[in-house]
């Protein structure tokens, strides 16, 4: 069996979402749903997608989905992302660690912050925009 990597994902990747068929493209496996520790912000980037990204202040817990990729996959999959989103280590509710999707700095910077809504599906559905 091929090598699998834990991978957190934040928006449009989860389940259902716009781009979620890149996921299953290379085989990748739901897991569970999760949260972050409270130490990251969302951002809204225009309302097509969101970039998470770690803070030392103000920062919440974010939902998101942990998929078993095969390894292979993993580069395809950050190659059909949209710029400024890159994968890094994202710390979990539970102090565990696990490669996930964030946001560039100035990704960011560019977007209007929703951590307060906790997570991309719950924004969503709180402004009318199609999860």
């Amino acid at each position: 069996m091929a090598e699998s990597i834990l991978l957190a994902v934040n928006g449009t990747l989860m389940a259902g979402l716009a781009l979620n068929g890149n996921l299953l493209a290379v085989g990748a496996r739901f897991e569970r749903e999760a949260t972050t520790a409270p130490c990251y912000q969302l951002w809204s980037i225009g309302d097509r997608h969101p970039a998470m990204e770690r803070v030392e202040k103000g920062g919440g817990a974010i939902a998101l989905e942990i998929w078993s990729v095969p390894a292979a996959g993993i580069a395809q999959i950050l190659q059909q992302e949209p710029p400024g989103l890159c994968i890094g280590k994202i710390e979990l509710s539970d102090g565990s660690h696990v490669l996930g999707v964030l946001g560039e700095h100035l990704c960011c910077c560019g977007g209007k912050e929703i951590t307060q809504f906790g997570g991309w599906r719950a924004y969503c559905g709180a402004v009318g925009l199609p999860a």
